[in-house]
């Protein structure tokens, strides 16, 4: 495999073949205070106990992502958020799929984590089925928020999904339940973006050009429009959601697969690497197109540039750039990538199903083109 996985984009930091049963999700990133990078994903997939006791992976490189060790396997954690808050990693997600809200501390840089066995140490929440991606931790107004979802609507997957918004105060314990507070979950309307509304998750923690905490989430649309993603509006004390559907529908590239959506004071705008789809590859479901990752940008979340394509596969059935987690440094962009790609031993089951999980610098992020781009 290590001849094949040479020709993988980017780095290679965790792989499962297809025979397993078992696929990368979740990529999740973070960069210590000592300048160590942190990775993570979990295992999804037959193989896997993702609807028990989930396993994710944590990983550590101190070579600014040239090599990278696994540091760590925890058992009950998924779909998690990874972050660096007050010189402690944090890891936060859900226990299993539409399990229970959970949030893990290192002290040691992802080598040994707490336990969340209780309301005092990282059992967040136990009222629900609830689920979530690896998107932004943001601090804002002394308070750390992070998007989720619960399945608490009637129907299959998309249907059921309500958002809601996640909030502790900056200074508090993050491992004990009663310093979080949820915002009212909010359900689709299969009548929003005319008749074209399929669900909304995975959403973004974001902060307007005017100061305001919003949830940005992931469409599933139909080609009888253009992709898009919803901007739900929380209130400042992180108790109240609320949606519009007239103004709360924003076209954006990529929108119908998982998005980080995050702010750069140096441009002045939002940033993004989404999974597009580019004209030759429009089919019949827009969120099943991940072989194009491209790098993105808004001054206002509103209205959006791809500036440049710097994945890309032509095949779409088993290669897939999709999930990334990635962080700003200096002039560069750091990056996870769930990829779905040739092995040498029949590569990924499909597009989703990947069986890599890699690692991406895009250098001089804010200077790239439509030139710069991996294809014409």
């Amino acid at each position: 495999m290590d001849s094949i996985a040479a020709t993988v984009p980017g780095t290679v930091i965790s792989y499962f073949p297809k025979r397993s049963g078992i696929y990368v999700g979740s990529p999740g990133l973070a960069v210590l205070p000592s300048g160590d990078y942190v990775a993570s994903h979990d295992e999804f997939g037959p193989g896997s106990t993702e609807s028990v006791r989930a396993v994710s992976h944590v990983f550590r490189s101190g070579d600014r992502g040239e090599s990278w060790r696994r540091v760590a396997t925890l058992e009950g954690a998924f779909w998690s958020s990874l972050f660096v808050h007050r010189g402690a990693l944090y890891l936060m997600g859900t226990d299993r799929g539409y399990g229970s809200v959970v949030i893990r501390r290192s002290e040691d840089g992802g080598t040994s984590w707490t336990e969340p066995e209780d309301a005092q140490t990282g059992l967040l929440r136990t009222d629900g089925k609830f689920h979530c991606a690896p998107v932004p931790m943001v601090m804002h107004k002394g308070r750390l928020w992070r998007a989720m979802e619960d399945a608490g609507s009637p129907g299959g997957w998309g249907h059921h999904f309500r958002a809601f918004m996640m909030s502790a105060p900056a200074e508090a314990d993050l491992l004990r339940a009663a310093n979080w507070t949820s915002s009212t979950p909010l359900a689709r309307d299969a009548a929003w973006n005319g008749n074209d509304f399929g669900g909304w998750l995975e959403g973004n923690a974001v902060v307007t050009p005017e100061g305001e905490i919003v949830d940005l989430l992931r469409v599933d649309t139909m080609p009888a429009s253009e992709e898009k993603m919803a901007m739900i509006r929380i209130s400042a004390d992180g108790k109240t959601a609320t949606f519009d559907p007239q103004s709360g529908l924003i076209d954006f590239p990529g929108g119908a697969k998982k998005f980080t959506i995050r702010y750069d004071a140096a441009s002045q705008r939002y940033w993004s690497l989404a999974s597009i789809v580019l004209e030759p590859f429009r089919g019949p479901k827009p969120g099943t197109v991940r072989n194009s990752l491209a790098l993105t940008s808004s001054p206002n979340l509103r209205h959006w540039t791809v500036n440049s394509l710097v994945l890309h596969h032509t095949d779409t059935l088993r290669h897939g750039f999709q999930y990334v987690d990635w962080l700003f440094e200096g002039d560069d962009i750091l990056a996870t990538c769930r990829t779905a790609y040739e092995d040498g031993q029949g590569g990924a089951h499909n597009y989703h199903d990947a069986n890599y999980l890699t690692f991406h610098r895009f250098a001089d992020f804010r200077t790239r083109t439509m030139a710069d781009s991996v294809v014409t």
